[in-house]
């Protein structure tokens, strides 16, 4: 499948991770971003998918270990974090059932994430800390889900829940892969039989709505679901589905939607509006963490989606975060439509509800852009040490909005 978009434009020739790193090798190559060069292998999902290789790689892992081990901040301090919360306890114990509810009558989807939150958990401990009771509490909550859940249903919410949940529940099976008690073919076979399903057809239906309807958010998770879903059963088709939608789609998750404004030079600082900004900020920050968790994925396939057409995310999050740090930023009038019919809607300011909301995504974008890249990332740095260290499911509150992103970035990207 291609990936090519008819935005082609990035700056100074920018080209895929993969081609920088196959023919310049190592780190040096990971920062030469902006450096003119031809790739022949851009555009192609991996000969061979990296495992573990969704939210956290084997470096990752290993240095979170080594670094834990050694009580060194603020690795430790994110350890911490993690060994209080309730769901990273061994002694959890899941609640799968065959159907789950979001949106309308008979909701039950907190079971769903509560216990996503918990395997995620239990197999980071195990990953840093070698502790088999936390491996098998994973493995036992993954396998439970794989082998009794049939259907993701609701209103119109049920994709949220169909993307949300399938890239999540994906990356907390990467983390096991390998372990015995995990059962990985049955998570693979009740990945692409319950969730891709619903994320394909959100992406390709949006639900019968105006192309324009539904927020970024909406597309977003189920982009990061599918190509979730692609690493976890080595299938390309799917991952290049995720990569393409991200450059070129037609809904508001694809980048040049998801960021229709451009600012340069403000106060120093280049700056992209961000397509929930005059929404409010809750859905806005969740948007770091959903655009962040698809670009992280791919930057461990090798494709560097951080840092495409001219780090237009970079931009976008530097925007939210600035707002978020109750600074002001630009805004220019957003117009869309709604509904079946398109009727149009205008937002001529940011929303500053939730404004300041904590969510742990800005570790992830940090540690990329100002230590990976070594850019001058000045207000999702200030984000990011605002927050620190993160925590992750169960330390947000109980509702959904505290499970929206996997969290433990201060343990897992500190660099």
């Amino acid at each position: 499948m291609s990936r090519t978009s008819p935005h082609t434009h990035q700056e100074g020739g920018q080209v895929s991770r993969r081609g920088l790193l196959k023919t310049a090798g190592g780190l040096t190559a990971a920062l030469a971003v902006g450096a003119t060069a031809t790739a022949t292998t851009a555009g192609a999902a991996p000969a061979t998918f990296t495992h573990p290789g969704m939210l956290h790689n084997a470096g990752d892992i290993n240095r979170a270990k080594v670094r834990v081990a050694a009580g060194d901040d603020p690795w430790l301090s994110g350890w911490n974090r993690l060994t209080a919360n309730s769901h990273s306890q061994s002694t959890w114990t899941n609640r799968a059932t065959a159907t789950i509810i979001r949106g309308g009558t008979g909701e039950n989807y907190p079971q769903l994430y509560n216990d996503i939150a918990a395997a995620y958990q239990n197999a980071l401990r195990w990953k840093v800390a070698g502790t088999e009771a936390n491996a098998l509490c994973a493995a036992n909550i993954l396998n439970a889900w794989s082998r009794t859940l049939t259907t993701v249903t609701g209103n119109a919410d049920r994709f949220l829940a169909a993307g949300l949940y399938g890239w999540q529940f994906a990356n907390a099976c990467e983390l096991m892969r390998g372990h015995p008690a995990f059962d990985l073919a049955a998570a693979q076979d009740m990945m692409v039989r319950v969730f891709y399903p619903l994320n394909n057809q959100f992406l390709t239906g949006h639900n019968d709505a105006c192309i324009t309807n539904y927020w970024a958010n909406w597309d977003l998770c189920n982009m990061a679901s599918v190509m979730a879903i692609g690493i976890l059963t080595d299938n390309a088709a799917k991952y290049d589905q995720a990569v393409t939608y991200f450059k070129s789609g037609a809904g508001n998750g694809s980048i040049q939607h998801a960021v229709p404004f451009l600012y340069g030079n403000v106060e120093g600082y280049d700056l992209g509006q961000w397509q929930e900004s005059g929404r409010d900020q809750g859905h806005t920050v969740m948007g770091m963490g959903q655009m962040g968790a698809l670009c992280e994925m791919a930057w461990n396939q090798g494709d560097d989606l951080y840092s495409y057409d001219g780090r237009r995310f970079m931009k976008a999050a530097q925007y939210v975060a600035k707002y978020n740090l109750n600074m002001d930023v630009p805004f220019t009038t957003y117009t869309w439509g709604t509904g079946q019919n398109c009727a149009q809607q205008s937002q001529t300011v940011p929303g500053s509800a939730s404004r300041g909301q904590v969510r742990p995504v800005w570790a992830m974008l940090h540690y990329h852009y100002g230590r990976r890249l070594l850019l001058d990332d000045k207000y999702i740095a200030q984000m990011c040490f605002s927050v620190a260290p993160e925590g992750g499911g169960g330390d947000y509150g109980t509702t959904s909005g505290g499970f929206d992103q996997l969290g433990f970035g201060t343990l897992m990207y500190a660099k």
